[in-house]
């Protein structure tokens, strides 16, 4: 097939070209924050259904044992955030709805620290996420379902002492509007 030559527009105040996000082969071009990883999720379908892969230790995803796994929902419309931990990592595999997750790196000893990023995931696009502790989360539906995800912390949960601070959604402390 033979190129097409440039195209005239006639618009008033044209805006900038699109960068590249991606790779010929699909991999995301941006940096993640260090320490942040996502692995995308291997289904096997067949006539009766599917099978997610959601966890296996001999991925090598991370070290930390498997201690504590619960299921968190976000109905459409609303977002849980802001939240950082200080001792524990997040380990979020999103499956259903469309989630827009974005992450603060807060951490003063990061090379990434300040950096800001957005990941989206749930039914198109699932996948486990990693967040390490220091680095602030927040967590948007922005899709007209319910968006399912599990957290496998690398903690258990101490209900007398919670291992997370919450800020507002609208706080002025995370560069971002959520």
């Amino acid at each position: 097939m033979a190129s097409r030559p440039p195209i005239d527009i006639d618009v008033p105040a044209p805006g900038s070209p699109e960068p590249q996000t991606v790779t010929p082969e699909g991999e995301r071009l941006d940096e993640f924050i260090d320490g942040v990883s996502l692995r995308p999720a291997i289904t096997h379908s067949d006539e009766r259904g599917s099978l997610t892969e959601i966890y296996d230790p001999a991925w090598g995803f991370t070290d930390e044992p498997l201690v504590y796994v619960y299921e968190s929902r976000i109905h459409p419309g609303q977002k849980k955030a802001w939240i950082v931990h200080f001792e524990q990592d997040d380990r979020l595999f999103f499956s259903v709805g469309s989630a827009k997750v974005v992450l603060y790196d807060a951490r003063t000893d990061s090379p990434t620290q300040g950096q800001v990023q957005e990941l989206f995931l749930g039914t198109v696009n699932r996948g486990l996420l990693r967040i390490p502790a220091g680095v602030v989360h927040g967590i948007v539906n922005i899709g007209p379902d319910e968006v399912r995800f599990v957290n496998m912390p690398t903690r258990a949960y101490r209900h007398e002492q919670p291992d997370k601070l919450r800020f507002a959604a609208d706080t002025d402390a995370i560069p971002y509007e959520l």
